[in-house]
């Protein structure tokens, strides 16, 4: 599925999500930039920032923050809220719906005071075939 860019709709951008269509699992800003000069697709460094922003303010990317304190995107689909299962070896990712967690986030705020407006949860691990591959 590529992602939409809507009405700030640029040959560039239009390049970008592209390549961010093709890609499986989680990637970084620098994996995207090696993608279109791999592909001799030109776009400035400063593009490629400004499109992740808008794809992710769009809800089309989401912004993950890996254990490595680097920050990865992945697509989603707009839809209801959900939080992503990450493997830490391959980068494949799934999408999980909200099993009870806003009620925590819900019961937080009450007891805090504060009106929560959003939270956010990044799972990482190692997926199936990453396990079976290195016997764990």
């Amino acid at each position: 599925m590529r992602p939409s860019i809507n009405n700030r709709d640029t040959a560039p951008r239009r390049a970008l999500a592209e390549l961010i269509a093709s890609r499986h699992g989680h990637f970084t800003a620098a994996d995207l930039i090696a993608d279109a000069s791999q592909r001799r697709v030109k776009v400035g460094r400063a593009t490629v920032f400004r499109t992740l922003d808008l794809l992710t303010d769009q809800g089309s990317l989401e912004r993950l923050d890996l254990p490595s304190g680097e920050h990865a995107y992945v697509s989603c689909a707009p839809r209801e809220h959900h939080h992503h299962v990450v493997c830490r070896s391959c980068g494949q990712s799934v999408e999980v719906t909200d099993q009870g967690l806003q009620a925590v986030v819900q019961s937080i705020g009450a007891r805090s005071g504060y009106r929560i407006e959003s939270h956010r949860l990044e799972l990482y691990g190692l997926c199936p075939d990453c396990q079976k591959e290195s016997g764990q």
